[in-house]
């Protein structure tokens, strides 16, 4: 018997995404942080002479900047300005007499140098470290060798945040074991205490409540005052789980007084060491940061983006001219001419894309960080870590409505200048964890509470992880004891064995 083979068509519909030279380029751009940004920009600007820097002093608009400026007169520009455009106009007069010969698509970017570069940059403004900030203030002192290598000791003992962890007991020992230097605990507190009287407040003190108090200090005599230290003395544990309502009864306060009196102690600064930016003397990389983010005294925010040395560009008027006349003259064009036409457009095409491309980064930028400022905005106003909700890249994507691998080359090695010190983006970013009572809080808080009970335990009896874990479900917190392991192990802390002292 004859066997017939059928064969069967299917048809099905598959949704391919193809990606675009323009779209591929303003890829590229998001994920470069400044540093990187601004050699893309000289780089682009050396290799597309119908690109030039702008003569305008405009700045780019960002989220609460002030209005452009007025562009400045074109017969002001400096000389600088006026040699680069005779060297783009002689660019431009060598790139057609070698027309035929230029065969050359324009160059694919594969990332700036690396960040190991030889050539160190400096930190955005010049801002001294939090070592230097110190060290001036002690110069000004009247002080013996003696006491001038014992401040400066202490002040090198200081945690980033700006406060002392180290006993004054085990530093004193230190300077007697390494340094030959015999000072008791009472010469040593002396010196602390004339550190604690620089700025900025709070510096140099040994716990947060001493931190507190030190900056409450120096407010003007005052029944607000008063208040205040009534509360960081008296009822302290209260203030650090910010139980308001129970601190109002205890103190039997008013609606009116208890906001204005939380109000003022949400101002003060549990890491004064951050308010002078991080502790650049102590870092081995130097940190332009992308973003600058003021914390008002009204609790308002303002966000800029930093643009460095990135200067803004426009079209080369001689290209711009050169593709005007050669359109209204195109039938009467030699081969020649024709070529010099199709040179000019692809470069004008080029320049004008690259310009979108870096307006359509400002945009992403600015749009990203806007709604980590919304979903973080307690950290932005307080400075305290604890208060970082749980935010993951999602989140961000959900309220800009990019895509996620745009909020990811977004915060990809980028960093923002707050009141609170300099952080990489990546730092607002961390998983949540729901208690037994629906409430949702990021893993960042645990740790914190777990680190506070190693800190506080007994030296000669530290906890096991198994009743860190018991603790820390007495105060709200169910984690089983796996989770405690890790946790602790992330914040680098041994296992109770070694912390045994």
């Amino acid at each position: 018997m004859e066997q017939i083979q059928i064969q069967q068509q299917k048809q099905e519909q598959r949704q391919l995404q193809s990606i675009t030279a323009q779209q591929l380029l303003v890829s590229q751009l998001t994920e470069l942080p400044l540093q990187q940004m601004e050699e893309r920009v000289e780089m682009e600007l050396h290799d597309n002479p119908a690109l030039e820097r702008t003569v305008s002093d405009e700045e780019p608009l960002s989220w609460d900047a002030p209005a452009d400026t007025p562009a400045d007169d074109a017969a002001s520009e400096d000389y600088d300005t006026q040699r680069e455009r005779e060297e783009r106009s002689d660019a431009l007069d060598a790139a057609l007499e070698g027309i035929g010969r230029d065969d050359e698509d324009l160059p694919v970017y594969q990332g700036g140098r690396p960040w190991n570069d030889e050539q160190e940059q400096a930190v955005y403004a010049q801002e001294p470290s939090f070592y230097d900030v110190l060290m001036d203030q002690v110069g000004e002192q009247e002080l013996t060798d003696q006491e001038r290598y014992v401040l400066e000791y202490i002040i090198q003992s200081l945690d980033d945040d700006g406060l002392l962890r180290t006993p004054l007991a085990d530093i004193c020992e230190q300077l007697a074991i390494y340094h030959n230097i015999d000072i008791n605990e009472q010469e040593a507190l002396r010196l602390l205490r004339m550190l604690q009287q620089m700025d900025p407040a709070g510096i140099g003190a040994r716990s947060l409540q001493e931190c507190m108090l030190l900056q409450i200090e120096r407010r003007r005599n005052s029944h607000m005052k008063e208040l205040m230290q009534r509360v960081v003395t008296q009822h302290f544990d209260e203030f650090t789980r910010k139980h308001w309502k129970r601190i109002q009864q205890l103190m039997n306060l008013s609606d009116g007084e208890a906001d204005e009196l939380f109000a003022e102690l949400r101002r003060l600064n549990p890491k004064p060491g951050s308010a002078m930016g991080e502790s650049a003397a102590r870092s081995e990389h130097q940190i332009m940061p992308d973003f600058i983010v003021d914390t008002h005294d009204d609790g308002t925010l303002s966000l800029q983006l930093n643009y460095g040395d990135m200067p803004r560009l426009e079209i080369s008027q001689s290209f711009a001219d050169l593709l005007k006349d050669f359109q209204t003259n195109r039938d009467h064009m030699t081969r020649q001419q024709k070529e010099a036409l199709l040179y000019t457009r692809q470069k004008v095409e080029a320049a004008h894309s690259f310009i979108d491309a870096m307006e359509t980064r400002r945009q992403t930028l600015l749009r990203t960080m806007k709604a980590i400022m919304k979903l973080q905005r307690p950290f932005f106003e307080e400075g305290d870590e604890e208060l970082l909700r749980p935010m993951i890249l999602k989140d961000v994507a959900a309220l800009t409505g990019q895509d996620l691998s745009t909020i990811s080359r977004v915060t990809n090695s980028k960093y923002v200048q707050t009141r609170w010190g300099i952080f990489p983006l990546k730092f607002f970013f961390n998983d949540g964890y729901v208690t037994a009572s629906g409430e949702t809080l990021s893993t960042r808080y645990i740790k914190s509470a777990l680190k506070q009970l190693i800190d506080s335990e007994d030296k000669s009896n530290p906890m096991s992880d198994d009743a860190l874990s018991e603790a820390l479900e007495q105060q709200g917190f169910p984690i089983a004891r796996r989770t405690v392991a890790k946790y602790r192990e992330q914040l680098g802390l041994p296992v109770a064995r070694l912390r045994k002292s």
